[in-house]
């Protein structure tokens, strides 16, 4: 298919042309930069706006061009630790919830074998990139030749991208909350693993919005059930009144990836529109 002939001039071809201009007081004034290639004026307070919608335009771009038409999405803690490298964790507890890793590795191994045999659209797993958790999803999909989807978040003390993520489908994010609408776009199933405020404020948004009904419905897979039940007395909040006794049937208690998938598999998802 032929290009759409081009009316006007490039904008890339402009700025190549703008920096080949002889060097004068006027052309090095930081007023002459064209204003879409001046970081300055992009980093003001004032373009806020401007730089939300383009965080949720570029990765949104990206994806679609990939051909990435829906994923699985694994929440989980940066700080679970590999299991062969348990011994090094921070405390006896963190050592023993490494198998959470193991076991989000296996789960991607199966959501990504599954996506490929349908050609690699659908099911596509998606972690947040970093260490922990996110290293097995993104290892996961590795190991059986798979792709997978890295949102990155821009951190003081972390995080650069896991080694397993696949580096052309690894976003960078400076906004919180736009980073947390990519994670649900796509998604078609949810799975939270053991973790701590992120991985929470993850998991609760999504359930938020499914319970009042700004999102369809979806898996919500809570890989820990003795984890989960520990961490949340979810029946104590039934009980007060402060959700209602059917919002704890908006999610299910798993202990390996084949008990997630097979819920997966009985999900009615309903016909595409």
């Amino acid at each position: 298919m032929n290009a759409k002939p081009r009316r006007f001039p490039d904008a890339r071809k402009d700025i190549t042309s703008s920096r080949q201009v002889v060097d004068t007081p006027q052309t090095r004034a930081p007023t002459y930069r064209l204003a879409f290639a001046d970081p300055d004026f992009l980093c003001a307070d004032e373009l806020r706006p401007v730089r939300l919608q383009l965080e949720l335009l570029k990765p949104e771009m990206a994806l679609t061009e990939a051909g990435i038409d829906s994923t699985v999405v694994l929440f989980g803690g940066a700080r679970i630790p590999d299991p062969e490298f348990k011994d090094k964790a921070r405390t006896k507890t963190l050592a023993g919830l490494s198998h959470y890793y193991d076991e989000a590795r296996k789960f991607a191994q199966i959501c990504t074998t599954h996506s490929m045999e349908s050609g690699g659209h659908e099911f596509v797993v998606c972690t947040g990139g970093g260490p922990g958790v996110m290293e097995a999803g993104n290892r996961g999909a590795e190991d059986v030749g798979g792709r997978s989807v890295s949102l990155n978040i821009v951190l003081p003390h972390e995080q650069s991208p896991n080694k397993y993520a696949t580096p052309d489908l690894c976003f960078n994010f400076h906004y919180f909350a736009v980073r947390k609408m990519h994670f649900l776009m796509r998604a078609k199933a949810i799975a939270a693993f053991p973790g701590g405020f992120g991985t929470m404020d993850e998991l609760f948004e999504a359930l938020t919005l499914i319970q009042t009904k700004r999102m369809e419905p979806m898996p919500i897979l809570l890989f820990g059930r003795d984890f989960w039940k520990t961490i949340i007395n979810w029946e104590a909040l039934a009980d007060a009144g402060t959700i209602s006794p059917d919002d704890l049937n908006l999610f299910s208690f798993v202990d390996t990836g084949e008990e997630a998938w097979q819920i997966m598999q009985n999900w009615d998802y309903g016909t595409p529109t």
